[in-house]
């Protein structure tokens, strides 16, 4: 166990020519909220899913809770981990996307059930206790038999949520999970990622909600063109943004 769960150092990411992230240094503590901004087609999305090895980095190093994300350190060389490897250490990596994906076919609670019963082997009967109560939790303990489609787009975004932390995972990561859900019902996804952020849940937000993060986040960070541009406490730099992309960024959308 490690006072820091993510580490980012120098990562480079690149699709064919084009260079998304250019050097992204960065440390999320234990039990930090760290909220990144900033326009489309920054790196945002990229790096988060650099996180857990969803995409592989070109060059640099991540890790997490100590441990290098998808590659194993031997001497000074490093090696790529097979993809059962890999798939071990997702398990404690929570993420939750713009696009709820959840399994159409499947009642609310199986949705929740499915990655611990499925990818951990944990006995049905312990998985669905904790299922109902992350559901309770979420605010649809009454949803539980209810199939994704009978489910507004904030009350899928919760499930998808509860089926998150079904894995017991110490880092949520958080891909603009408002940005597809009509304006009414944000408050609801948010009220529950405050609550996770009150029960002290590292956390990693992408998103546009300048609001929650001024609010909730311990941290802000403001991307441009693949690189850090300003990073520091949300209040401060929302109100008082030091560099002039961060500012001219800021007067568009505040």
């Amino acid at each position: 166990m490690t006072d820091v769960m993510v580490k980012s150092e120098a990562v480079h990411k690149s699709f064919g020519r084009l260079e998304v992230l250019k050097g992204i240094d960065l440390e999320v503590k234990s039990g930090e909220v760290m909220c990144i901004i900033g326009p489309s087609g920054s790196g945002k999305s990229t790096f988060l899913r650099c996180i857990n090895h969803l995409e592989k980095i070109n060059a640099g190093r991540l890790s997490v809770n100590g441990q290098l994300v998808g590659y194993r350190q031997k001497g000074d060389k490093i090696h790529e981990l097979r993809e059962k490897e890999v798939a071990a250490q997702r398990r404690d990596i929570g993420m939750v996307f713009q696009r709820f994906n959840l399994f159409p076919h499947m009642t609310v609670l199986a949705n929740v059930m499915e990655a611990p019963i499925k990818v951990k082997r944990e006995p049905r009967q312990a998985v669905r206790e904790r299922a109902l109560k992350l559901l309770d939790r979420v605010g649809l303990a009454e949803k539980a038999d209810s199939y994704p489609s009978q489910l507004s787009g904030g009350q899928q975004q919760r499930v998808a949520i509860a089926r998150a932390l079904a894995m017991e995972p110490k880092l949520m990561l958080f891909d603009e999970p408002t940005s597809a859900l009509d304006p009414e019902l944000v408050g609801e996804v948010l009220e529950v990622m405050k609550q996770l952020a009150i029960d002290g849940m590292t956390m990693v937000v992408v998103t546009h909600e300048m609001g929650f993060a001024r609010e909730v986040g311990d941290s802000l960070v403001f991307m441009d063109d693949g690189v850090v541009v300003e990073k520091g406490l949300p209040r401060e730099v929302l109100a008082n943004p030091q560099h002039p992309r961060t500012q001219d960024f800021l007067s568009k959308v505040l």
